[in-house]
């Protein structure tokens, strides 16, 4: 498939996580097989006032392409000219967060606080697509709460506004990530646009892909928490998309090794310090559902060095 003038080998995508998708693990993902990988949410502003925090969330390297920079901000202005700074740096699209639902984003009117207006999201969304030639695209919710399902009219403002796709996440901020998402606003919003439109929400197995797309008409799906410690589900699922064939979930040695990896991927990174204690969510993750994970995970958040990581998962498992 094509989102602008980019091609995507497939349409299984890694969605935009504050904490998880920084570059080791989408390069993970990546050779699993994902079709497209998404930044952390930027800041623009931070971007704008030069933090050099904020501008290390934009490192990419050939392996880990297509990447989409997920950029956050509600001022047309600012969001349009960071793009244009940006441009050059070596990613693929521009997509912007309008569906975040974390407090402090929301209180600052970003996020999914900009699907209260429908305008805003449409001057945001022509600021970027106008300030340079990469593709652009955008990431909403069903709406901001019950009484306020606009997922439809805001895909359409930003379609208007030059968006090449719109992913669509089928819970409202209200609801944060509970209950269960609506897959019916995924189908409404692909029957109103004539762009593509990827779907995200409870795709938490090869199964659950394929019944989102047959029932939505989705043109790829987003993989979220899902694949917290679990990038396998891209290779799974592409594999499942394909043939039908169901591949078998990795065994405790194939996740023994590759907790490893990551861990060393991260130190690497980002020094052992910031490295291993990002790694302690990481390992919980991909731990779940192995022999003696509890155990380990009640040992994980003492461990300070790659060295202490590696003898804890000797003490477990064959690597």
């Amino acid at each position: 498939m094509y989102i602008g003038n980019v091609e995507l080998k497939n349409n299984v995508f890694l969605a935009p996580m504050a904490g998880i998708t920084d570059k080791p693990y989408r390069l993970i993902c990546m050779e699993m097989g994902c079709g497209l990988a998404y930044s952390e949410m930027v800041s623009a502003k931070g971007l704008f006032y030069s933090s050099k925090n904020t501008a290390k969330l934009l490192e990419c390297d050939e392996k880990q392409r297509p990447f989409a920079v997920q950029l956050f901000g509600s001022e047309p202005e600012i969001m349009g000219k960071v793009a244009k700074e940006i441009e050059n740096l070596p990613f693929d699209i521009i997509d912007i967060n309008m569906g975040c639902p974390a407090p402090k984003i929301v209180k600052n009117g970003d996020g999914s606080a900009i699907m209260t207006k429908p305008e805003l999201a449409e001057k945001i969304v022509r600021a970027v697509a106008e300030s340079q030639k990469k593709p652009v695209t955008v990431k909403i919710r069903k709406g901001f709460d019950d009484d306020n399902i606009n997922a439809v009219e805001v895909a359409l403002m930003a379609q208007k506004g030059g968006a090449s796709a719109v992913a669509v996440h089928g819970r409202t901020r209200q609801q944060y990530y509970s209950g269960m998402a609506d897959w019916q606003i995924i189908k409404d919003v692909k029957n109103a646009v004539d762009i593509p439109v990827i779907g995200n929400g409870d795709i938490t197995s090869p199964e659950k892909a394929k019944e989102m797309i047959d029932f939505t008409g989705c043109d790829a799906v987003m993989i979220g928490r899902a694949a917290e410690g679990n990038p396998w589900i891209f290779k799974r699922t592409v594999h499942f998309l394909e043939t039908g064939e169901l591949l078998p979930e990795p065994t405790p040695k194939e996740k023994a090794e590759l907790i490893m990896r990551h861990a060393r991927m991260l130190v690497d990174f980002k020094g052992e310090y910031i490295g291993i204690r990002e790694m302690r969510r990481h390992f919980s993750s991909y731990t779940k559902g192995m022999p003696s994970a509890a155990e380990m995970r009640g040992q994980i958040n003492s461990v300070e060095s790659l060295k202490e990581i590696e003898n804890l998962i000797k003490k477990y498992y064959v690597i």
